[in-house]
């Protein structure tokens, strides 16, 4: 199909996974944050699992009816639409076995997501007491409208697409996606998020996405169309940690949501590897991680069970554990909730409390309720956010931004289990939930903030705002510098007002897929307009508000330039100084390196060169205009096919080798 006329691009219908309140204060947005009084005109839309619609986030109390220009529809045949989700509708290409054909969410996803995004102040809000405060939403006064693309199955593309388009006709403003499906190194235009992204920003209407959580592994980032923004996860200042207490007073400190209390009883302590199911036909090699089916009831009922593995939740219920601890296999800074008391530890610590259980006859031990703490190192990427660099074009850097991901609370449906462990019973109207899910809501809100005081902007407008306003984040902590965290943490109040912004019309990002090969004729099927690629741009010189170099060879020479053009938005009269922070070994020239304007809204191009000699797999530098008003940064990242290899991720490879080898050992020395 794909040789024959009129075919832009083919590829499967492949299902898309959910990438899954303090939050807002913590980046600088608190609850009396100056709002614009056209807040209430502005409209989400998020495609996703649907909505719960009775939730208190959604009430439409103090709202007027829906903007004039709204023409979609309420396709719920169990719940009425109101003046705050001003339209709902759903899409099933497949039939399945889901209860509710609807776009009600019976599973969470979308309601969080909505509620992050959108969502009415909350006051009391918890989850089992945990995380108690106002919950809201970036754009609290915005209407959100409902694409209900995502089942019990998956999210199909083709479901996506028409969400996209119905979007699009229906009048939102900004489209938040909280999907990710494979990472490839293929066009921009295979798959359904870009796409439908391209459309939207056609019709000025900025896609928001989350950057997926399949990191640390470089080149792991999703959903990196240049005319979208990609936005990675970061850390709170706040921490749940869970302690655990041996029967010789020992104690060790992990993470979770551990609601339930021991009250400091001490049970008996066994070792999933001790108690394989051999009715089952497990050994104690293969009982360590605890799948389903593979411990002794016999042995492990009533007991406090140690783990291996991520998946021994469901396992330790079924055979009435009294409770879990498991062994870390990854970076520990997201807590889980389970459906019995249970901590997730260090390997290191894990490892001791195997050694304390094989030193006794009768070990034991308790797991207390869980804690809250200040995270003084945040904000932080955690391991499982993706990482660039961009796989599609390597020169646009991806993700753009980092939001808060990790431990967010947001409202939930009450028939949804607050975890996916079998067990899980708990239903609550919040939930405390991970991934760039989470924080992909936060820019689309912040988004929505930033546009209701500025209608006309456009959505690369809108980013440029966001990302040259960034906090700037610390390599030190963040070992993959911008290819973890993009331009910085959000600040959506100075994003307000960034004095200069990056602008990038239809035209250029046609010009720039003409500089990548794309004919004429796919170019036009696509946008539907007639094309001409006499003019290209490169990847270079797309007008985007950061900067990336990929080197030829390490320890050579290298040398790139770039254009850029900047529009006034600051003040009518105001002269721009160019400030380059740059590491040893390279060179980075502006030429010119003064900006002078006299209107707003001038135009203003420059060249940014870089010369010089890589040390490092990755360097950081940046560049910085300032007129003593504004400070408009832009990330410059240079790296070489060391970085796109991915010397990080060979460092968590040699870590996890080490540890099967230290467990192997140890299997070893206790036979």
């Amino acid at each position: 199909m794909a040789v024959h006329e009129g075919v832009v691009s083919v590829f499967p219908n492949e299902k898309k996974q959910v990438l899954t309140t303090k939050s807002w204060d913590f980046i600088g947005f608190p609850i009396n944050v100056e709002r614009a009084q056209p807040e209430s005109d502005i409209i989400i839309g998020v495609i996703d699992h649907g909505i719960w619609p009775e939730s208190q986030s959604f009430n439409d109390i103090g709202l007027s009816s829906p903007p004039s220009r709204w023409k979609g529809p309420c396709q719920a045949f169990d719940f009425h639409c109101n003046n705050k989700i001003i339209g709902a509708r759903y899409y099933k290409s497949k039939i399945d076995k889901d209860l509710s054909v609807s776009p009600r969410d019976t599973n969470g996803h979308g309601t969080h997501i909505a509620s992050i995004a959108a969502g009415n102040p909350v006051s009391m809000a918890s989850m089992l007491g945990f995380g108690q405060g106002t919950t809201r939403g970036g754009a609290s006064s915005a209407r959100i409208a409902v694409y209900k693309v995502c089942w019990s199955s998956g999210c199909e593309d083709m479901d996506i697409l028409a969400a996209f388009d119905d979007a699009i006709a229906d009048g939102v403003d900004i489209i938040s996606f909280s999907l990710g499906g494979k990472i490839t190194a293929d066009t921009h235009f295979s798959d359904a998020l870009s796409i439908g992204a391209f459309h939207a920003m056609k019709n000025g209407i900025l896609t928001v996405c989350a950057a997926g959580n399949s990191g640390p592994n470089h080149a792991s980032v999703m959903n990196v169309a240049p005319w979208a923004i990609s936005v990675a996860a970061s850390t709170l200042d706040r921490k749940f940690v869970t302690q655990v207490k041996l029967g010789n007073n020992k104690f060790f400190e992990g993470t979770s949501l551990n609601s339930f209390d021991l009250k400091g009883e001490l049970y008996p302590l066994i070792y999933s590897r001790d108690a394989p199911n051999k009715e089952a036909g497990f050994d104690g090699y293969s009982s360590r991680n605890c799948p389903i089916n593979s411990l002794d009831e016999k042995l492990v009922k009533g007991k406090i069970v140690l783990c291996e593995g991520n998946e021994g939740a469901s396992e330790a219920f079924r055979v009435g554990a009294a409770g879990l601890l498991i062994q870390g296999t990854t970076c520990i800074n997201v807590a889980y909730s389970f459906p019995l008391p249970a901590c997730y530890l260090h390997t290191k610590d894990a490892t001791k409390i195997r050694k304390y259980i094989h030193s006794k006859r009768t070990p034991t031990a308790t797991i207390f309720k869980s804690n809250e703490l200040r995270d003084t190192l945040a904000p932080e990427v955690p391991s499982f956010s993706g990482r660039g660099p961009n796989n599609v074009t390597l020169e646009i850097l991806k993700p753009d931004l980092t939001a808060p991901g990790v431990d967010i609370i947001a409202s939930w449906p009450p028939l949804s289990p607050i975890s996916e462990f079998s067990g899980e019973n708990r239903t609550l109207e919040f939930n405390i939930v991970s991934g760039t899910s989470m924080s992909c809501p936060h820019v689309s809100g912040a988004a929505g903030y930033i546009k209701s005081f500025h209608p006309t902007w456009s959505p690369a407008v809108i980013r440029s705002a966001l990302m040259t306003t960034a906090k700037q984040m610390s390599p030190t902590y963040n070992q993959d510098a911008e290819f973890a965290y993009g331009a910085g943490q959000i600040d959506p109040v100075k994003a307000v007002n960034p004095g200069m912004v990056y602008d990038a019309t239809e035209i250029d990002c046609i010009s720039f897929l003409c500089g990548l090969g794309y004919s004429q004729s796919v170019l036009q099927l696509i946008t539907e307009d007639v094309i001409s690629c006499f003019d290209t741009v490169s990847a270079r010189d797309l007008n985007y508000p950061s900067f990336v170099l990929k080197a030829p060879r390490p320890k050579h020479h290298l040398s790139g330039s770039f254009k850029r053009t900047v529009t006034n938005v600051g003040l009518p009269m105001s002269i721009y100084r160019a400030i380059v922070t740059v590491p040893k070994g390279l060179t980075v020239s502006v030429n010119p390196s003064v900006l002078s304007f006299t209107l707003l809204g001038e135009k203003k191009t420059y060249v940014l060169t870089i010369e010089g000699k890589l040390k490092k797999s990755i360097n950081s530098a940046s560049l910085v205009w300032d007129d003593g008003n504004f400070q408009v940064r832009s990330p410059i990242i240079i790296f070489d096919e060391r970085a796109e290899k991915g010397e990080s991720t060979k460092l968590y490879c040699i870590n996890f080798i080490y540890i099967v080898i230290f467990n192997l050992l140890f299997y070893i020395i206790i036979e």
